[in-house]
């Protein structure tokens, strides 16, 4: 009537009205004021709401759509923004300010707390008006109070999503991304006295390769919270050595008996000696493949890298998904063995699925696969060799050399796994497998900076731990069974360098007695060489030091009883693998002879400078 005969008109809309027009954006206001028609068809959709609808079923829809000060839009967002708590929470003055602001949204502090104060007048009486209009004040002030909502997955949904308003379904579970966000950040806070500032995490199903977790950084607690930790190349560490191993087992050039040397080494390379060092600094003699493997000893694994050569490992860790391995094979050279390249930790976490399936890779897949069948997979490792090499991970004494018996990777599931440190402390992994779960864990610095005294069994791997215990708490991970033609039988070494034990064997590879002394059982013998100096060693007079004072230290391994050192004419005699040498300018050959004069190994070597007058 009052648009009619031309008076201010003053809304007319009932609470249902309004409601319709905030659930149809036809119907919704768009200037100052609808159209008669508009509002017709506002009142027809309200009716149809009033047949289909209870009254409490419309006010609850109204106070979760309406606005109550600006973006704050539904019940839930005002009460989080303005009080800082869930609706459950508030009191009889908060809701009468909630109340007050429905009328006027936007209207000034003083007239909220007093439309308030009518309304507690009427339901609450006992509030006093002084207290109502100072809480209003506060409330209405500053910044809203809006909690913290963390976005689950924002580095996979960067990758995934492409265009404006896209949506995928992944195959993602919320509960194990939610807790791998959780124990990432909580051990990320214990860590940060050692230099420690960021983190990532991958969980694959071990069957179909999909992607459960997804955690590239530590969020809010990250210096570039934006960094996809979990795709970031980082320096792999020691995470590559099963991949060597598994390699020499599969080509029968090594078995999990089989000796091989830990001893210091040096090798040319074309920017100087390359001179691999222990984590602990401690050198063991003659070891097993299992020990080597198990304690994570960098000198045997560079010997078995050279003895199934560069070229095939790095053609292997292609096979096994590490595509960021773009340089040719020389460029990374004898240190490839220590995980001197770069790889992420997704591929890496999926290299470790494929021992895990028997050595067979598949690509992970992050979008469930509807309608279709398993990826495209390829064989890179037998299953003998997978299961040696997942036994030998799983193995607690086998790791006990260097780590202790009790240590983050003694599960109490059945699990097999492997950590990792790279140069300077800057990178640090933990990777392993349940029967049914591939985790994946990286800490460090985006930065590059390094840390402080962290290793991979004391930064990654609780972390790891943490996430297989919550993945296994209410299921079993039973170790795998041993494929078909496999041999398991007693093993003796001589001398006693290890314990007597059962081992694993691929067929025609087994043997009861593993010596390194001659006249042992064929192909278990291991020759004496020289370690030090290595071939083509350059060697150094220091003009400043005197003459009589210069030594070089010749090394050699395993120790064979009566052998002898020869340079030239002059014979030296071994003291445990070693003897001392007075160097002068010149080219020589040195030889390392048994108690018969036979030459067991030699090397040539230059040494150059001038000796100190």
């Amino acid at each position: 009537w009052r648009t009619l005969d031309g008076r201010r008109a003053r809304g007319g809309s009932t609470l249902t009205m309004q409601l319709a027009g905030m659930l149809d954006p036809a119907l919704a206001l768009t200037g100052s004021a609808r159209t008669l028609t508009q509002k017709w068809d506002q009142a027809q959709a309200a009716l149809v709401l009033e047949r289909t609808w209870t009254k409490p079923q419309i006010l609850e829809a109204y106070l979760n759509l309406a606005s109550y000060r600006g973006e704050l839009r539904g019940l839930d967002a005002a009460t989080h923004g303005l009080f800082g708590k869930a609706p459950a929470g508030l009191d009889a003055r908060e809701a009468a300010i909630l109340v007050a602001l429905l009328r006027g949204p936007n209207a000034s502090a003083a007239l909220v707390a007093q439309r308030a104060c009518s309304v507690t007048a009427l339901s609450a009486p006992e509030v006093a008006c002084e207290e109502l209009r100072a809480m209003t004040t506060v409330a209405l002030a500053g910044a809203y109070r809006m909690r913290a909502r963390w976005n689950l997955a924002p580095h996979l949904a960067a990758k995934l999503l492409k265009t404006p308003g896209e949506r995928k379904t992944t195959t993602l579970d919320a509960d194990v991304q939610r807790y791998a966000i959780d124990t990432l950040r909580q051990h990320l806070a214990e860590l940060a006295e050692r230099g420690v500032g960021d983190g990532a995490i991958v969980v694959l199903d071990n069957a179909t390769g999909d992607v459960l977790a997804y955690v590239g950084s530590s969020g809010d607690m990250s210096s570039a919270a934006r960094v996809d930790g979990a795709s970031a190349p980082r320096q792999a560490g020691s995470t590559l050595k099963p991949f060597l191993y598994a390699l020499a087992i599969d080509s029968r050039l090594l078995t999990a008996a089989s000796l091989v040397d830990d001893s210091p080494v040096a090798i040319a390379t074309e920017r100087g000696m390359y001179v691999p060092q222990n984590y602990d600094r401690q050198f063991r003699g003659m070891v097993s493949v299992r020990t080597a493997l198990g304690s994570s000893l960098n000198v045997p694994a560079v010997r078995t890298l050279g003895l199934v050569g560069i070229d095939r490992f790095h053609g292997i860790l292609r096979q096994v998904g590490f595509d960021t391995l773009t340089e040719p094979d020389e460029y990374y050279g004898a240190s490839l063995a220590l995980g001197g390249a770069d790889v992420n930790l997704l591929a890496l976490a999926n290299a470790y699925r494929a021992l895990a399936n028997g050595g067979v890779y598949e690509a992970p897949r992050f979008v469930p696969a509807a309608g279709r069948g398993r990826e495209e997979s390829r064989r890179v490792f037998g299953a003998q060799a997978s299961f040696i090499v997942t036994d030998i991970l799983a193995d607690r004494g086998a790791r006990a050399a260097t780590f202790g018996l009790e240590n983050p990777l003694a599960t109490r599931v059945w699990s097999a796994a492997k950590t990792g440190t790279s140069k300077d402390m800057r990178d640090n992994w933990c990777v392993g497998f349940t029967s049914r779960y591939t985790v994946g864990v990286w800490v460090g610095n985006f930065s590059g900076a390094p840390m402080h005294d962290v290793s991979g069994v004391t930064g990654a791997a609780p972390i790891w731990r943490d996430l297989i215990h919550r993945l296994h708490a209410s299921e079993p991970s039973v170790p795998p069974l041993a494929p078909a033609g496999m041999i398991e039988q007693q093993v003796a070494f001589e001398p006693a360098v290890e314990t007597e034990r059962s081992e694993w064997f691929l067929p025609g590879t087994q043997t009861q007695l593993v010596a390194t002394a001659t006249g042992a059982s064929a192909g278990s013998a291991v020759t004496p060489h020289i370690r030090y100096p290595a071939p083509d060693t350059i060697i150094a007079l220091d003009p400043d030091i005197a003459d009589e004072h210069q030594r070089v230290m010749f090394q050699a391994s395993p120790v064979l009883p009566g052998m002898r050192w020869r340079i030239g004419d002059e014979v030296l005699m071994d003291s445990r693998g070693r003897a001392a040498w007075s160097p002068l300018p010149g080219t020589y050959t040195l030889f390392l002879e048994n108690e018969d004069g036979q030459a067991l190994s030699s090397v040539p070597f230059e040494v150059r400078g001038n000796i100190a007058r």
